[in-house]
């Protein structure tokens, strides 16, 4: 069995965005040669997530008021902000859209359902941060 590992950055310009990084794990598995196995995609960062879903505006949109409402953006309304911190928010959003995913590899190939695509998601921008890429099989 083969094993490949890359690490992804991100700096999203902005506190909250959703990158399409499917071309970028492609990448990775063509580099990797692997033609059978898995694909773990992870963000490194608290504050940060993988997901996979429709590559949509609307519904990225819909994610994002959505998130918005569950977990608002309030810099002193958190418990986690005694910590000096801003970001209670973040950790929470996290919390909803998942810390990582994995995709079966099989002939060379993600193997995706209809409209699935790889997501990164951040929830407390405006720094480097970065996703994990392993990849195992034959």
């Amino acid at each position: 069995m083969k094993s490949y590992r890359a690490e992804l950055w991100f700096e999203v310009p902005s506190r909250r965005g959703f990158i399409n990084i499917t071309s970028k794990v492609r990448r990775c598995l063509e580099e990797s040669a692997i033609r059978e196995g898995l694909c773990l995609v992870n963000a490194m960062h608290i504050t940060a997530s993988v997901f996979i879903n429709d590559d949509e505006r609307g519904l990225h949109q819909d994610f994002d008021r959505w998130l918005e409402t569950l977990a608002p953006f309030d810099p002193s309304g958190y418990k986690h902000h005694q910590t000096g911190e801003d970001n209670g928010d973040a950790h929470l959003k996290r919390s909803v859209m998942g810390r990582e995913v994995t995709v079966a590899v099989t002939d060379g190939e993600l193997d995706f359902g209809p409209w699935e695509q790889i997501f990164y998601g951040e929830f407390d921008g405006n720094r480097p941060k970065r996703v994990l890429v392993k990849i195992i099989g034959d």
